[in-house]
């Protein structure tokens, strides 16, 4: 008889997602909800009124948000959901003692000169417990990929200097890498965490005390009141709903169990598959991760990382997510008509002056994020405004209003949401020390140079294919950190504006999220539609196909980001939305205007021609639209006199 295996010792299951708990009874209102709801006023406090120097703020909030990691995120995925391990509890301890021991000696840490003077035992031992838990939690929080890629960098620290040519760096003992990894502001404490106990902790903040108050229901129905009776109705509710609900959220994940726990079921009822329906809602929503205002925690890290104010990101970042909105909404307006699916119940479509009268006070804290951040406020301090205006608007209502016991929770909620979060950054600050002691980023700038001879979209197509490969093994803002570090420097000798040039990499770093074979937006709406997570992945790569065009346009034409005069801007924009509607409808076989597949080839090269921001172009694409679509008439006209007889 064969013997059963010991998942123990199953690499796989060690190096997967770990299950995600729930525990109950004492465990849960006694310690994990509380010291959650500590973790966030801690942060609140130093987003507010508070003044903590950037490495005792990491390190606080990194070791307490890993010693909640490892009472609520289980080490394997067939872990006990209801109650932690014996190696869990001894976790949360080493975290817990290493966080107390880091907020003790801040200050002499602070005035220590670095490499200079040596660790003392204590501090190897401390900062060795940091370093093995950062890796431990990424594992945990974010699976195997972005784990090997640290393993690798950390390898490459250890052993480069035994590398032959470019890649060779100089010697670096365990003391200097501890050093700088742990005890600086250039490794996990770094920039990366420093944006999630801040800016991104803040939104997260923001966006569970609106869901708290029900606002994603207001967003639904406005969306059903919208685009419900269309052509496709609850797949355009799905586009709709999910990209306004993405707005505040900025977490595709989030969007996809919020919005879709309502969209794909209606879209399936209709005729959707389960996979299409799980696809559309994924495209949807990832799209909430460009969308101002608030966007997701990777643009926080590049306002901090490029020292571009976060607002002119945000203004910058609107034309281009309209446009990615443009192309998935036109391929499932255009997969609609053709497939014959109608819209929705009209019993289940809610009155469109009856939902804003209901809800429409959700519209005011949108409104409250936008006057802070024209205003020029910071970024945690736009998000205090705008979670202070949910809880004014929803106390309008006794259904929604926000009590005490409310707001504890959405506090603590907001510290569980923040934990993949805590544990992907603190990985991207592993590589980025790892990048920035051995010189890398020069180094692979120069491998780069040898492929694509300094050819701009050669390097763009390098850096785009780069950002995409890199995502999909690990969270959006480790995707986007990772690319700037690599690739920035290549957008500053291409002479490339910091604007566009990092603007594209965190557009890629965002639909990287989408593409298979690790999506985990996809494997979130997976447990909705029934519907295999690859299958679902693959549909949402093709809804969101036009939107991968997008970034090129601004780069060529920066003027969609409000760059230059605005008559270029309005053009640009014009002629892009038009160009994004063609290739949409060359991909889903639109039959009024390209009906063949040689009318899908001319109708896709007209798109591209109009997306591209050169008037010579524009006007090319026209021609051939026009010459495509009049072809394809007359080609539909002589099929029709054919059947008739």
């Amino acid at each position: 008889m064969a013997r059963k295996k010991n998942k123990l010792l199953d690499p796989g299951t060690w190096f997967s997602v770990g299950c995600r708990r729930d525990p109950k009874g004492w465990l849960n209102w006694g310690l994990i909800t509380p010291f959650a709801f500590i973790i966030g006023v801690y942060v609140i406090s130093a987003a507010t009124f508070i003044i903590i120097d950037p490495w005792p703020l990491a390190a606080v909030f990194l070791l307490s948000m890993m010693a909640l990691a490892f009472l609520t995120v289980g080490a394997r995925p067939d872990s006990d959901p209801n109650k932690p391990s014996v190696i869990d509890w001894i976790l949360f301890g080493l975290a817990m003692s290493t966080g107390a021991y880091f907020f003790v000696v801040a200050d002499d840490i602070a005035n220590r000169i670095s490499l200079l003077w040596a660790l003392t035992p204590i501090e190897m031992f401390f900062g060795t417990v940091a370093f093995l838990l950062s890796i431990e939690i990424t594992r945990r929080t974010t699976g195997l990929g972005l784990t090997v890629v640290v393993l690798i960098f950390v390898a490459y620290n250890f052993l480069g200097h035994l590398l032959p040519g470019v890649l060779k760096h100089g010697y670096i003992d365990y003391n200097h890498f501890l050093d700088i990894m742990v005890y600086t502001t250039d490794g996990i404490m770094g920039l990366p965490v420093r944006v999630a106990a801040t800016y991104a902790f803040m939104f997260v903040l923001f966006g569970t005390f609106l869901y708290a108050a029900k606002g994603a229901d207001f967003f639904y129905d406005f969306a059903a009141s919208i685009a419900g009776k269309r052509p496709g109705g609850p797949a355009k509710v799905a586009v709709v709903s999910s990209g306004m609900y993405g707005m505040i959220s900025g977490s595709p994940t989030s969007d996809v169990v919020t919005t879709g726990s309502v969209t794909i079921p209606v879209m399936k009822r209709v005729g959707y598959t389960g996979a299409v329906a799980g696809g559309i809602e994924v495209a949807a929503s990832t799209g909430g991760s460009i969308m101002p205002p608030v966007m997701g925690s990777a643009a926080f890290i590049m306002a901090e990382y490029t020292g571009i104010d976060y607002a002119e990101i945000a203004v910058a970042a609107l034309l281009p997510a309209i446009l990615y909105y443009v192309g998935v909404y036109s391929q499932v307006h255009f997969r609609s008509v053709r497939l014959g699916f109608g819209g929705m119940d009209p019993n289940q479509i809610p009155a469109f002056f009856a939902t804003l009268k209901n809800g429409g006070m959700f519209i005011v804290p949108l409104v409250v994020l936008v006057w802070a951040l024209l205003e020029g406020y910071s970024p945690s301090m736009v998000a205090v405004y705008g979670t202070l205006a949910v809880i004014a608007v929803a106390a309008l209502r006794k259904d929604t209003r926000i009590n005490l016991v409310k707001a504890y929770k959405a506090v603590a909620e907001t510290s569980m949401r923040s934990v993949p979060v805590a544990g992907a950054t603190a990985a991207a600050g592993l590589v980025i020390a790892g990048i920035t002691m051995t010189g890398l980023a020069a180094k692979f700038a120069h491998v780069v140079y040898m492929i694509t001879s300094a050819e701009v979209l050669l390097t763009l197509l390098v850096a785009a294919a780069l950002t995409i490969v890199l995502g999909m093994g690990m969270p959006t803002p480790s995707a986007y950190i990772l690319a700037a570090v690599l690739m920035g420097p290549l957008m500053v000798d291409l002479k490339i504006d910091a604007l566009p040039g990092h603007l594209f990499l965190l557009y890629f770093a965002v639909l990287s999220a989408l593409t298979p074979p690790v999506a985990v937006a996809a494997y979130a709406a997976s447990s909705i539609s029934g519907d295999n997570p690859l299958s679902i992945a693959g549909h949402a790569t093709r809804f969101a196909l036009a939107a991968f065009l997008v970034p090129f346009t601004f780069v060529y034409g920066p003027e969609l980001l409000w760059i230059g005069p605005l008559w270029q801007t309005a053009i640009t924009f014009v002629t892009a939305t038009i160009g994004l509607i063609f290739v949409a409808a060359a991909i889903e076989s639109y039959e009024p205007i390209c009906a063949e597949w040689w009318g899908r080839v001319l109708m896709g090269i007209a798109g591209l021609f109009m997306i591209t921001p050169f008037h010579l172009s524009t006007f090319t694409g026209l021609a051939i639209a026009a010459a495509t679509i009049s072809t394809n008439r007359m080609w539909l006209k002589a099929k029709k006199r054919k059947g008739a007889h």
